[in-house]
């Protein structure tokens, strides 16, 4: 079985942006890859974020219909809900590793899901947290 890759909202939203240049491209082959072998997963907040940017804040709006068209295709990734026990947690890995609770929440979100790594843009890329490798997909390591 390969390891689970936890996909933040931002590389989620470039994706579909098809305004985001290079950011979409790359974005777009990771989500591919991803459905390809089966080992993306997301959690609500991932896509409550992705609804609010793609319907409201990118450049070419999505309309609500093909925003929500696309989180229904996401409902079939394995999809954590956030709960009383992970907002705790995410509490503490945000005193404990000074993010801000909405990053940390992602952290405990992918943790709860057993994920080796976290792709985003906001958070420090090569980064291990709570055991989870952060990985930027834009920064080229050297």
């Amino acid at each position: 079985m390969r390891d689970k890759i936890f996909i933040d909202t931002n590389i989620l939203v470039y994706a579909h942006d098809l305004s985001a240049g290079d950011r979409h491209t790359g974005a777009y082959a990771i989500v591919e890859k991803l459905w390809e072998d089966e080992t993306g997963v997301i959690s609500v907040q991932v896509l409550q974020e992705f609804y609010v940017i793609t319907t409201r804040k990118i450049l070419n709006p999505l309309k609500p219909q093909q925003a929500r068209e696309l989180i229904g295709n996401y409902l079939a990734w394995p999809v954590q809900v956030n709960d009383a026990e992970l907002t705790m947690r995410a509490s503490e890995i945000s005193e404990k590793v000074n993010l801000s609770f909405w990053d940390a929440l992602i952290i405990a979100a992918a943790l709860r899901m057993d994920a080796k790594k976290i792709i985003t843009e906001d958070l420090n890329h090569g980064q291990i947290i709570e055991g989870i490798r952060i990985e930027n997909p834009f920064i080229k390591d050297s």
